[in-house]
């Protein structure tokens, strides 16, 4: 009971009443220097109707779920292998590594990689194969790169914890049954897996969309996410109820994946 009343506290402290403040804020009138009037308005939420936003908004969707199929695509077979191979613990600790430095470094790191006078172009010229630099930073393909690596790690966990747990007797069944590897993969092995999988999704889809120094550092003007706009509205033009609104419609998205992960879950189980 104790245990149940310290986890209730700490979910109202840092998740309800963060919330209730954010969605309070959005239905509050801005001030010219930053805070909010406590006077109803619902000119927060107005602004997201114009285009600029829906740009916005639309380039935050699309890329992050590139970024998450392409990221579960990898994590699938590196979660099968590990789950597999006779060195399980020495490659989970390989995955888990990256989460030892900061982040802004990694980020940094591809930075010097893929930046004009970066180890690809300097190699690429060294080579003889091109005269000047190729832009290989500063656009949406450039931060799909660095999310999908970014975010490589969260989506290999949960697909090795389901993976693990399969009985191979199910696949070598199948086998003997006529079934090839390729359908037995399709067929017996992502059926089995489906919470780990859609685990992994909602891992990779839910950060994705809220990532903000990804895509200031690496994606420039024109690859702007909606974590940046939050950022832009709380900081330059000094608009909280917007910044709130839109964090508001955020977490809202956030939540829907949420309740249809469990409940697609219950189903499962029930099943």
């Amino acid at each position: 009971m104790k245990y149940v009343s310290g986890y209730t506290l700490w979910l109202v402290i840092f998740f309800v009443i963060p919330l209730i403040i954010i969605l309070s804020f959005s239905f509050l009138e801005k001030t010219p220097y930053g805070g909010v009037n406590f006077s109803f308005s619902l000119e927060g939420y107005k602004s997201l109707l114009t285009i600029g936003y829906l740009k916005v908004f639309w380039r935050t969707v699309w890329i992050s779920i590139i970024s998450t199929l392409i990221t579960v695509l990898l994590a699938l077979p590196a979660a099968y292998y590990i789950a597999k191979s006779k060195f399980k613990n020495l490659l989970l600790i390989l995955v888990v590594i990256p989460f030892w430095t900061n982040s802004l470094i990694r980020i940094y790191a591809w930075i010097f990689v893929l930046g004009n006078n970066g180890i690809i172009n300097q190699f690429l010229r060294f080579i003889g194969l091109i005269d000047s630099h190729i832009q290989f930073l500063y656009n949406p393909w450039a931060v799909i790169l660095v999310l999908v690596y970014t975010y490589l790690p969260y989506a290999i966990i949960p697909l090795y914890a389901s993976i693990e747990r399969l009985d191979n007797s199910i696949f070598e069944a199948a086998l003997d049954l006529g079934c090839s590897k390729r359908k037995a993969f399709f067929k017996v092995l992502i059926p089995n897996i489906k919470t780990g999988l859609i685990t992994s999704i909602i891992f990779v889809l839910i950060p994705a969309m809220g990532s903000y120094a990804i895509p200031d550092l690496v994606g420039g003007v024109n690859s702007k996410m909606i974590g940046n706009e939050i950022a832009r509205q709380l900081t330059t033009a000094k608009n909280w109820p917007a910044a709130s609104a839109i964090s508001s419609v955020l977490t809202l998205i956030t939540l829907l994946g949420v309740i249809l992960f469990v409940r697609n879950s219950k189903k499962e189980v029930l099943n």
